[in-house]
């Protein structure tokens, strides 16, 4: 299995040696030459997998290049009822992504039982034993640097920490995360995790990992990696459990399941899009926005807009306040039939501050092909889902989620069960509970008074020169 830059201009790789990158050296984003297929024979014996298997049957596809011992090591490692652990009552923690019936054809898919209770930890703790493996096959060593608005901070760090060869630095929106996830990032003690709250918003965060990345000399020199939703390591192990979710609500593999996904940065639903790609019988695939809404806007009019800083809002769903959707990239490329001199001009735009109308040559009509609809919530909607859940099925949802559901329901098609992407516990946004319900949302035991630790961090411009010198210095 070779990887292609969206962008055209980079050469093809295995997957071990993109895995430590982020962006392709062209500035474009990795995909596999072709997406591997599932046939419905392969469908069926998939089908009795547990979590382990699954991931197993998948990631071989996607990793070739590592001896078969070795990854079912790595990913028996990786997903073990140990690791997640924080299940609701009555959930069995070795199903790994339990799923919690609402009622008749609609579903959440549990995927925030990990050690930071958000979905990242599904992808994040594979990428740690991954980059811990190959680092020391090669000898080498490596510096994360990421950008997070809030829940792929702490699932990054947590997976990385005391990890030998591996730093992290991590750039993240100052007082614009929630307390408990500010907590769980700044609270970390460990001498190889550099938490930096940086003075502006996510996007600002993201800009600068992205200048970062495209300084070849500097990414050299200081052994720079990436663990933000660009690594496509991240995006391989997201797909599995779109496959795990859609066994677990269906019968047979004649059946559709539509998954509804609290979207920001797009990594989320893109690895669902690729599962599509790949054979599962997806029908829609829902993309779910708070008050940012630029991918709203473009699968509903076929514009994508990216806003300013001064343009993008902090809502009660800090994880979704992302106005530059880095992995749009990577469907917009098979949505313009993989035309690197398309992307180039597209993204020529956007680097630029501009705009791109997908409606110009036709492209947009496609959309509907890959089974992609939309729709926002906003703090109001949000919170009324929030109490509505609660109150009709007993269940607590965070505000991510909550987006999530509210849009669902828009999108629901008879007789297709509607699976929702659970994106975090609601543990991690007490504030915004406490508002919805009136009370407190419960919290794990290991992590009663987490807000109380001593925090470690630094507060900086949002200045990537600033940055690179502060990653130098400790290099």
């Amino acid at each position: 299995m070779k990887y292609i830059s969206t962008r055209g201009n980079s050469p093809a790789q295995t997957f071990s040696e993109i895995l430590l990158g982020g962006l392709a050296p062209d500035g474009g984003l990795y995909l596999p030459e072709s997406y591997p297929q599932f046939t419905a024979t392969d469908l069926a014996a998939m089908r009795a997998m547990n979590y382990r298997e699954l991931a197993f049957t998948i990631l071989s596809r996607f990793a070739d290049d590592i001896p078969v011992a070795d990854l079912r090591d790595i990913v028996n490692r990786t997903y073990t009822a140990d690791v997640y652990r924080h299940t609701r009552e009555g959930q069995n923690a070795d199903d790994i992504t339990p799923t919690v019936k609402l009622e008749d054809n609609l579903f959440l898919l549990s995927l925030s039982n990990g050690p930071t209770l958000a979905f990242k930890d599904m992808a994040m703790q594979l990428l740690g034993n991954l980059f811990e493996y190959v680092l020391a096959k090669t000898g080498r060593e490596i510096n994360i640097l990421g950008a997070t608005s809030g829940d792929t901070g702490s699932a990054a760090e947590y997976a990385m920490r005391g990890k030998k060869g591996i730093k992290v630095f991590m750039l993240s929106p100052h007082q614009k995360m929630s307390r408990f996830q500010t907590a769980q990032m700044f609270s970390l003690q460990d001498l190889n995790i550099f938490n930096i709250a940086v003075k502006g918003v996510f996007d600002d965060a993201q800009d600068i990992v992205k200048a970062v990345s495209n300084d070849h000399a500097f990414k050299a020199q200081h052994k720079i990696g990436a663990v933000n939703s660009i690594n496509w390591g991240r995006i391989a192990a997201q797909v599995v459990y779109y496959f795990k979710g859609y066994f677990a609500v269906t019968r047979s593999n004649d059946e559709q399941v539509s998954f509804t996904v609290p979207s920001g940065n797009f990594g989320n639903v893109c690895a669902g899009h690729i599962a599509r790609m790949m054979g599962l019988p997806v029908s829609k695939l829902v993309v779910a926005t708070n008050e940012n809404d630029v991918l709203d806007e473009f699968f509903r009019t076929g514009v994508y807009r990216p806003r300013g800083s001064a343009q993008t809002y902090h809502t009660s769903s800090p994880s979704m306040d992302i106005s530059k959707a880095s992995n749009f990239e990577r469907f917009v490329f098979d949505l313009v039939g993989r035309d690197s001199a398309k992307m180039r001009e597209l993204w020529g735009k956007v680097d630029h501050g501009g705009a791109f109308d997908l409606n110009e040559g036709g492209y947009f009509a496609k959309v509907a092909d890959y089974g992609f609809v939309s729709g926002a919530s906003n703090h109001t909607y949000r919170m009324q889902t929030i109490r509505e859940t609660h109150a009709r099925y007993g269940v607590t949802i965070d505000t991510h989620t909550a987006d999530g559901l509210k849009v669902a329901l828009e999108h629901r098609e008879a007789d297709v069960p509607m699976v929702v992407l659970e994106t975090a516990l609601p543990a991690k946004f007490e504030d915004a509970i406490q508002e919805a319900l009136g009370h407190a949302p419960e919290r794990p035991a290991d992590l009663a008074g987490l807000e109380a630790l001593p925090q470690r961090y630094e507060v900086m411009e949002a200045n990537d020169a600033a940055i690179k010198q502060f990653v130098a210095a400790r290099t």
